[in-house]
């Protein structure tokens, strides 16, 4: 059983930043795919973005591309999302995902949380204009 605490989420100005951790109770070279989902009030849970842990890859959304990065700290066995440029549309209840199965959707992980392993618990981040 994986377990994920989120942390790092808050309240910003448009235009301003955060940085968003996750951290996995298991040795994270052990999983196929972490990534970032986000919901916001009355919509349904989207995919943000994700990391290949294999390779290193990552992968965006087109809502975020430019704007946020992912990266990991094996060490420490922590993920990060760095939001920049925030938009009052980027506020949401921000969630970290595990895959740690082969993953074989055709497109990449993020867009697909119906093939989620292990979800965090989230952490909200608001954005005012």
């Amino acid at each position: 059983q994986v377990q994920l605490v989120e942390s790092g989420g808050g309240s910003v100005q448009a235009g301003g930043s955060l940085r968003l951790s996750c951290k996995a109770s298991g040795l994270i070279d052990s999983y196929y795919y972490m990534g970032w989902f986000r919901q916001a009030p009355g919509k349904e849970r989207a995919g943000v973005g994700d990391i290949y842990i294999g390779i290193g890859t990552t992968h965006f959304a087109d809502s975020v591309k430019g704007r946020f990065a992912i990266s990991l700290d094996n060490a420490k066995n922590t993920l990060y999302l760095q939001m920049d440029n925030l938009k009052s549309e980027d506020t949401a209840m921000y969630y970290c995902a595990v895959r740690d199965r082969p993953f074989y959707g055709g497109t990449w992980f993020f867009n697909h949380p119906d093939s989620v392993d292990y979800w965090g618990q989230g952490t909200q981040v608001t954005v005012s204009s």
